[in-house]
C-alpha cells in the first residue's frame, strides 16, 4: 500500500502536457501573432428546407493578416474573389463579375468574424464588441465562443477553435442558420507584413459599388 502511495506521489510530480482552454489560447494568439499567412478551406451549409437535405459548398484560397485592422482572403477555387481590409475600407472584388464593393471599414469589421483575428491588438479591445467564453473541446481542439454585443448584425455566434496556441478553425453561425466552418493549415506566424500586401488597385474597366 505504501509503495502503491509513493508511485501515485511520484507520479504526480511528472511534467504534464496540458492545453489551455479556448480563451486562454486566444488570448496567446493575440498577443504573439501580430500576423501571419495561411491555407483555408470553407464550408458553407445552408438550412436544410422542407423535403431537402442541406446543401453544403467548398471553397478555398490563402488568408493573410496583421493586427489591427488588415487581413486579405483570396478565393481560387471553386470562383475567384478577394476580400481585403486595409485599415480604412474593405474591399471584395469578383474576378468573374469583374465587379468591386467598397464599404467603410468602420462599417463593415465591428462585428465581423474577421473582426476576431484582426481588428484588436488584444483581448481587451476584442471584448468591446463580443462576449468570448471558453467552451468544451471538440475535435482535438480548444474552443473559445464568441458573440457579437450588438444585435442588430446578421451574425450570431461564432467559435474560435485551437490547437495549443494555434489558430485552426472558425466555425461561423450567421442570424439565417447558415453555417460556415473553415479551417486553416499552414499557418506561419510573422513579426510583420508588406503594406503591399494589403493595397488593392481597382482592376481595369471594373464597375465600383459603393455600400
Amino acid at each position: 500500500m505504501k509503495k502503491s502511495l509513493l508511485a501515485l506521489a511520484a507520479l504526480a510530480t511528472l511534467p504534464v502536457a496540458v492545453w489551455a482552454d479556448g480563451l486562454q489560447s486566444l488570448e496567446n494568439f493575440m498577443r504573439t501573432a501580430k500576423a501571419g499567412q495561411a491555407q483555408f478551406t470553407q464550408t458553407v451549409t445552408a438550412p436544410a428546407k422542407e423535403g431537402q437535405s442541406a446543401r453544403s459548398k467548398t471553397s478555398s484560397g490563402t488568408f493573410e493578416f496583421q493586427r489591427p485592422g488588415q487581413f486579405k482572403f483570396v478565393y481560387t477555387k471553386p470562383f475567384e474573389q478577394t476580400i481585403i481590409a486595409d485599415g480604412k475600407t474593405v474591399w471584395l472584388y469578383d474576378v468573374d463579375l469583374n465587379q468591386v464593393t467598397q464599404r467603410k471599414q468602420a462599417d463593415a469589421l465591428g462585428s465581423t468574424p474577421a473582426a476576431i483575428l484582426a481588428s484588436a491588438n488584444d483581448l481587451a479591445g476584442l471584448q468591446k464588441d463580443f462576449v468570448l467564453k471558453s467552451v468544451p473541446d471538440a475535435d482535438g481542439l480548444q474552443w473559445v465562443e464568441a458573440k457579437p454585443k450588438a444585435t442588430d448584425g446578421q451574425l450570431k455566434n461564432v467559435r474560435v477553435g485551437f490547437q495549443g496556441d494555434t489558430l485552426a478553425a472558425m466555425d461561423i453561425l450567421d442570424g439565417f442558420g447558415q453555417r460556415s466552418l473553415i479551417r486553416f493549415n499552414q499557418l506561419k506566424v510573422l513579426p510583420s507584413l508588406p503594406a503591399s500586401h494589403f493595397k488593392f488597385e481597382v482592376p481595369v474597366g471594373a464597375d465600383i459599388m459603393q455600400q
